[in-house]
């Protein structure tokens, strides 16, 4: 089951978190991965030397203009996408600047048409492939510091709703995989501060902070063949937390 040998995925923001854990996941599964990153050749390095299985490296900043086109002039065509950068900025809803704004929007929602759009031609002509958008619990609970985050989310949410039912015919699945808290760097500083942290875990029903592994398995259900009937769905890994 789960077999992907002879598929190739790009997995962007995958060196580190949720991101590496599910490249490092496709990897096991035989699947040749992309490990993207937005400024570290290093750090892409790194992550590559511990997949299971081949890994390639690449750069590109996806708040930039034209990066849909740039990444894939480095990439070429792909069977599996797993679109799971994204900027979040920490700030109070009218404290927010129009260059923050911009930046959120641009990477988490405007990146995400422009990577499909450049991504499923080859998919199209081939007749196969999967896409996957990474949103966030916050879809459903927006955290009063996140507004422009959580309304990003949303917004690629329904771009998923819409597309799916374009893709399907053409035997591409197209996913939303929304985390809930998941212990990784980026949610580390806050996670440390105890007092903020068991005020976090006593809103999830399962008590406790996933791992980026948790949604791994649920990316490599809907990368293979035994997801292939799920599309235009949102599969919520959050022990609970938007219920």
């Amino acid at each position: 089951m789960f077999d992907l040998n002879g598929k190739r995925a790009l997995i962007t923001g995958s060196t580190q978190g949720i991101g590496k854990a599910v490249a490092a996941a496709l990897s096991g599964q035989g699947a040749e991965v992309i490990i993207h990153g937005s400024s570290s050749l290093e750090k892409c390095r790194r992550a590559a030397q511990e997949m299971p299985g081949k890994a390639e490296i690449v750069l590109e900043d996806l708040s930039k203009e034209g990066c849909a086109d740039r990444l894939y002039d480095k990439t070429g065509d792909v069977d599996i996408l797993i679109l799971n950068a994204s900027v979040q900025v920490r700030k109070a809803w009218d404290e927010i600047t129009p260059e923050e704004f911009d930046l959120q929007i641009r990477t988490n929602l405007k990146a995400s048409l422009f990577l499909i759009q450049r991504y499923a031609s080859y998919m199209r002509r081939q007749g196969w492939g999967r896409i996957i958008t990474v949103g966030s619990v916050q879809q459903y609970k927006p955290h009063k510091d996140m507004a422009v985050y959580a309304a990003s989310k949303c917004a690629q949410m329904s771009l998923v709703h819409n597309l799916a039912a374009q893709l399907a015919p053409e035997g591409i699945t197209i996913n939303n995989l929304s985390p809930g808290v998941i212990a990784t760097p980026r949610n580390e500083a806050a996670l440390n501060d105890t007092v903020y942290a068991k005020k976090v875990m006593t809103g999830i029903p399962m008590g406790y902070a996933g791992d980026a592994k948790d949604c791994a398995g649920a990316a490599v259900l809907l990368c293979s063949e035994e997801g292939r009937y799920i599309t235009g769905t949102d599969l919520i890994v959050d022990g609970g937390m938007h219920l």
